[in-house]
Parts: structure tokens; sequence; C-alpha cells
């Protein structure tokens, strides 16, 4: 994948090795050591590839496989839609995914940090926008008012 930015010890930075190749064509055949499947096909080969869900898809049924799992990729089919904030949420409070989530399809530097805010670590931006540029969106807001996936109480319980 191209253009994919990942968070390291909370630093932000271009990967510009990434193993990983996404496959959305479900006919699509890539040898190749680390896909990212569809959850469809991925459940018929889990090992050792990593898998994509789509906004329908129920992140509950990845729970069994957590273990043995090296990455999920959640879909953002536009930017409108955000399912997949959901899902991320879902994935890091309540099932305890410790892994690499990464936002995939319409990922867009305005959507970033609150992308990282709800527990993504990877992201693989637009082919058509400029990586370098997106590292901005990560720099995103200093104070955040609200509780989230890395900062669980809100502004007014971190006060002293």
């Amino acid at each position: 994948m191209n253009n994919v930015l990942r968070l390291e010890e909370g630093e932000a930075r271009i990967i510009s090795d990434d193993p990983w190749i996404l496959v959305r064509d479900l006919q699509e055949f890539v040898p190749a050591q680390a896909l990212i499947l569809p959850l469809v096909r991925w459940l018929e080969n889990p090992h050792p590839n990593g898998v994509w869900l789509g906004p329908h898809d129920e992140v509950e049924s990845l729970k069994p496989w957590f273990a043995q799992l090296p990455l999920i990729a959640l879909d953002f089919p536009s930017f409108r839609d955000g399912r997949a904030y959901s899902q991320a949420y879902l994935l890091r409070s309540r099932l305890g995914w410790r892994g690499e989530l990464r936002a995939i399809g319409d990922v867009l530097r305005d959507q970033l940090s609150h992308m990282r805010q709800c527990g993504f670590d990877s992201f693989a931006v637009r082919e058509d926008k400029s990586a370098e540029d997106a590292l901005k969106g990560l720099a995103g807001m200093s104070v955040l008012y609200g509780r989230s996936v890395i900062e669980p109480r809100p502004l007014f319980r971190r006060r002293q």
C-alpha cells in the first residue's frame, strides 16, 4: 500500500516499506505474504493474513481470532460514512484489540485526528492525496474535551 501513515510510540510517520497488500476484489488472486483480505475471504484462510471489514461487518465476529490476527483494517467507502469510527471504538474499548488498526478507503487529512481518537494507529491515505500533507492532520487538536480511546477521561475530570 502506498501513502501509509503509522503511529509509533506516539509519533506519526510515513511508512515507505509497508508490506501489506489490500485485496478488494474477491476474485483477485495476489500471490504475496502479507495480504489484507475481505472478511469473507479471510475466513477461508485466516493465517497469516490481515482482514478488512466493511461498514456492515460485525467486529465481534473476529474476537476468537485476536491472538493470531496481525492487522484489522476498517473501510471508509466514503468520507461521509462514519461507521468505521464506531467499529474502531468497539474494537479498542469493548473488545480489547491491541494490534494494528488501519483506516482504509476514502481516508483524508481532515479525518485523521478523529480516527486517532477512535483507536486507529495506521492510515492508508487516499492515493491521490499527499502523505506528507496528511501528517499535519495527525497533529490535530492539542486539547480534547470529550473522552476517547486514547484519553477516556473527559476534560473536566482531568482538571486539578
